[in-house]
């Protein structure tokens, strides 16, 4: 049974003239109760900004019998330790774009959260939501498996450390347990002589990405090319990690001409080839 003492409310869900499915919802007091929740429910579902689940929900191709808002338990921080960047994954895509801390530790982060839908998608839509949807086509998982990043779950057994480049194993799956709440995304400290650049298209501004990469570049003192991490959206299941493309760039200092064909001719999608020489480009310029 569930735990005594929670205020649940009958609630529908209308957007564009549908109606969702009835559920019951409940605005959870701490990240246990979320879990224990969700052991207790097999029907019960997160939600945060709703950007993701609420238009699912609205088409019934989602049907939980119970929300469990999760907007009290303020996972919306960001702070720099020692090791690196931490974000709560509350944190809205409209703070990652304009926190300050973010855009000097991790600018790549702050570059893919601003093409990410609408202004009004991006002050309600946050990175945990995203991250635990898994659309092939976001920027934000892309960017963090480029940043070697990983995320926090937290779940009956406790705290689960994940790679972000092991998060998602499919269209709209990951690797997450259904008991489980993401509650924070790690990002390792940006070393000197490093720079990044994020190249997406899509039809329209706000559009889902047709194609999109994030690049990291790592220079060494001397200022020559020692290390590249890529990941790409939109052209598979899941962000993939593409660094094997640019191999031919370690040992380089400049973002010559030949140099970005190479790049380009190294992925059997013309579009992302484009793409990948374009943010290679900047993500150069950027380390320099």
């Amino acid at each position: 049974m569930p735990p005594a003492g929670r205020v649940r409310a009958r609630r529908h869900l209308d957007r564009g003239g549908v109606k969702a499915a009835p559920f019951d919802y409940l605005r959870a007091r701490s990240p246990a109760e979320v879990v224990e929740t969700l052991a207790a429910d097999e029907g019960a579902k997160v939600i945060a900004g709703g950007q993701s689940l609420a238009p699912l929900m609205a088409l019934r191709l989602a049907r939980p019998t119970l929300l469990v808002d999760i907007e009290d338990l303020h996972l919306d921080t960001v702070a720099v330790e020692n090791d690196g960047l931490r974000i709560g994954a509350g944190t809205t895509h409209r703070t990652l774009e304009r926190h300050a801390t973010v855009a000097q530790a991790a600018p790549l982060l702050r570059e893919a959260a601003s093409l990410i839908g609408y202004p009004a998608i991006r002050v309600r839509g946050t990175i945990g939501g995203s991250l635990a949807h898994a659309d092939p086509a976001a920027e934000l998982p892309a960017a963090l498996v480029a940043l070697g990043a990983s995320v926090v779950a937290v779940g009956p057994a406790g705290e689960r450390v994940i790679p972000a480049a092991d998060l998602a194993t499919g269209f709209l799956t990951t690797t997450l347990e259904p008991t489980e709440l993401l509650v924070e995304i790690r990002l390792p400290a940006a070393r000197r002589g490093s720079g990044a650049a994020f190249c997406e298209w899509a039809p329209r501004a706000g559009d889902f990405a047709v194609a999109g990469i994030a690049v990291v570049v790592e220079r060494n003192p001397q200022g020559v090319c020692a290390a590249v991490h890529a990941a790409a959206c939109g052209v598979g299941s899941t962000a993939r990690d593409r660094s094997e493309a640019f191999a031919g760039v370690i040992g380089e200092r400049h973002a010559r001409d030949s140099l970005l064909r190479d790049v380009a001719g190294r992925f059997d999608h013309e579009l992302l080839g484009l793409l990948a020489a374009r943010a290679l480009h900047r993500a150069l310029e950027r380390a320099a």
